[in-house]
């Protein structure tokens, strides 16, 4: 009898040690594409805070191989890149996606709204209460993990501008539709162009005079180094959302515990997110 009972004991060690690499495996890296570069509120709140609660919620389930300035997309091309599932996860900027995401560009149509805390409550209000903007995005197979919000508006000159009468006469960059329509009527030449480098340069060489932008955008592209003269006010809402989007299939396919984990960890950012925009705001 004794010897049986060692001999189910050994069996159930062998058994529970074979199990082991398919533990091990069951852990998922995610690939996630920003169009800015790591260094900013925004993204380093995405990569300090909210990708670690997701690994931490997930038990270490759930990794994050972050690419940050572009690196797989441009701001023009996460959408595309993320609902062909080419990355796992993109940074979504609605107004860059017009033609695909018509009802996110109301937003913009407002001239004030909320700050801080109160705008990620705004937001995260309508995604619960309007099934259209969930259902937009699903259209285009993403879903939502987490809604970041930008500053307020600001307008950066490459000339002294003491107030807004000074846009007249000058080309203005923009990527909403909304804000082209305002510059143009302002009697400015109003243009879009895609993020980074581009419009750096064209401040740069003087291709454009300015750019009408949510603040930290401005700052984190160093535009001031050639539109040193800013106008900002807290009262100008930019209602400037960034959809940190996953693919459908992806989200799909994790598994109930993960979805949750992933779900809890935007809880948490979601209760600080608020307070550190002002914070980094006023510093």
């Amino acid at each position: 009898m004794k010897t049986r009972y060692l001999h189910q004991k050994l069996m159930a060690l062998l058994l529970a040690t074979s199990l082991l690499p398919a533990v091990a495996s069951a852990s998922q890296t995610l690939t996630y594409s920003d169009h800015e570069p790591l260094g900013g509120m925004r993204t380093r709140f995405i990569n300090d805070v909210f990708f670690p609660a997701i690994e931490k919620e997930s038990q270490g389930r759930l990794k994050i191989d972050a690419h940050w300035g572009g690196e797989l997309n441009t701001s023009y091309e996460a959408l595309s890149k993320v609902s062909k599932g080419d990355v796992d996860m993109a940074t979504v900027v609605p107004e860059y996606n017009a033609d695909q995401l018509p009802l996110h560009q109301i937003f913009k149509s407002f001239p004030v709204g909320p700050t801080g805390a109160q705008q990620v409550a705004f937001f995260r209000h309508v995604y619960a209460d309007v099934p259209a903007f969930p259902a937009e995005l699903k259209k285009n197979n993403v879903v939502s993990v987490f809604l970041e919000t930008g500053y307020p508006l600001a307008f950066f000159s490459s000339k002294t501008m003491p107030d807004l009468g000074k846009i007249k006469g000058g080309t203005w960059r923009s990527a909403s539709f909304w804000h082209r329509d305002f510059l143009q009527n302002a009697g400015a030449t109003p243009v879009t162009m895609p993020w980074g480098e581009p419009t750096y340069n064209a401040l740069k060489t003087g291709a454009i005079d300015g750019m009408m932008l949510n603040v930290d955008s401005g700052y984190d592209l160093k535009a001031y180094q050639y539109a040193p003269n800013v106008l900002i006010s807290k009262e100008l809402w930019l209602g400037h959302l960034y959809i940190l989007a996953m693919n459908e299939k992806t989200w799909d396919k994790l598994s109930p515990e993960d979805q949750a984990a992933i779900q809890r960890a935007a809880q948490t950012a979601y209760q600080s997110l608020g307070s550190e925009m002002d914070h980094s705001f006023n510093t």
